[in-house]
């Protein structure tokens, strides 16, 4: 809220409230005189105490934890601002300073004093309860925005540890068809060329379609069947109505690279099975594969870390993640709420 609006904002409170407290005494006789002196004059020097502790006490010492002076400086106000009603209420005495409708008695000045002490306090303290809330919304806020910030920049730094973790196997699996001279090796150029477009151009947003990321699945599927010279077994299966379901890009792809990189995937027997379930906004992943005793894994395994910190951050109590890693085998069930 910028400066002028925020003044706009507070007049009109204030206006609102005096209009209110007339309109309450209108039911009382001496409303032109009594309820102008009491509601409006008298409002101006409760409405001076509140800002004055609001903008400029509050701020200069209760902030900046000078305590001492803080409090000494309200005290001050208090006394002043009172003592300056009741030398006004002397102006008014017939209206200010009578006890009921005795006009004939009015208040000492240990007696109107002691009241108008009570309402200042009382203006005091609703401006830094105000000051307070103020406060806090606007640090809530700022809060929220570095968190986002925060958020966003871990997610971009997770994302661009699994590009290149992908692109270094990816390239070495050419690099093997290439030295072999295998006729294939363009196939699978135009292959990785595909999967990079993807995760260049698409995989930029927060959500892409289910269907989109299917289909990055089975390139990568594809490309490591040449690899293996199409001796690779993999049971691959998708079922349920995925029309128009979204999901955070590269979500599922670190797990069947995981599955490849420590797998056995030329076991007629014991082949890599991977299914993907949707009903619903329910997406369900299940992944097994036989490990090999040859595969492993001298960096780590980043992509599995990245990818169960990014449904962390992603997707906050909106799936659940069961591993089963034995010494045999490798499986892997991802419940995920779309």
């Amino acid at each position: 809220m910028n400066k002028t609006r925020s003044i706009v904002l507070h007049a009109c409170v204030w206006i609102a409230i005096i209009l209110l407290l007339l309109f309450i005494s209108s039911k009382n006789a001496d409303v032109t005189t009594k309820g102008i002196v009491i509601y409006v004059y008298f409002g101006v020097i409760n409405i001076a105490v509140f800002y004055s502790n609001y903008l400029y006490l509050f701020p200069k010492y209760l902030i900046q934890e000078r305590y001492w002076r803080y409090g000494v400086t309200v005290i001050l106000l208090i006394l002043v601002s009172a003592l300056i009603k009741y030398g006004m209420a002397t102006f008014f005495k017939d209206i200010i300073l009578i006890r009921g409708d005795n006009k004939e008695y009015h208040l000492t000045f240990y007696e109107y004093y002691l009241a108008a002490i009570f309402t200042s306090t009382f203006f005091v303290f609703l401006s830094s309860g105000f000051k307070f809330c103020i406060d806090w919304f606007i640090n809530e806020r700022v809060r929220k925005n570095l968190q986002s910030e925060k958020l966003t920049a871990e997610l971009a730094f997770l994302k661009s540890q699994i590009n290149p973790h992908f692109l270094l196997n990816s390239l070495n699996n050419i690099y093997s068809l290439a030295y072999k001279q295998s006729p294939k090796t363009p196939e699978a150029v135009l292959k990785l060329s595909e999967m990079m477009r993807y995760m260049l151009y698409e995989s930029n947003d927060k959500q892409v379609e289910l269907a989109k990321e299917i289909r990055y699945l089975e390139n990568y599927i594809e490309l490591q069947k040449l690899r293996f010279k199409d001796q690779v077994y993999i049971n691959f299966s998708v079922s349920g109505d995925y029309s128009g379901q979204t999901i955070a890009p590269l979500i599922l792809i670190p797990f069947v690279e995981n599955a490849f990189k420590h797998g056995l995937a030329t076991d007629a027997n014991n082949p890599i099975t991977i299914s993907i379930t949707t009903a619903g906004k329910k997406l369900s992943f299940r992944l097994r594969n036989k490990k090999s005793k040859l595969n492993k894994d001298e960096t780590g395994g980043i992509g599995l870390q990245n990818v169960i910190r990014r449904l962390d951050l992603l997707y906050p109590r909106q799936y659940h993640l069961q591993v089963d890693d034995t010494e045999q085998v490798y499986q892997c069930e991802l419940q995920l709420d779309l």
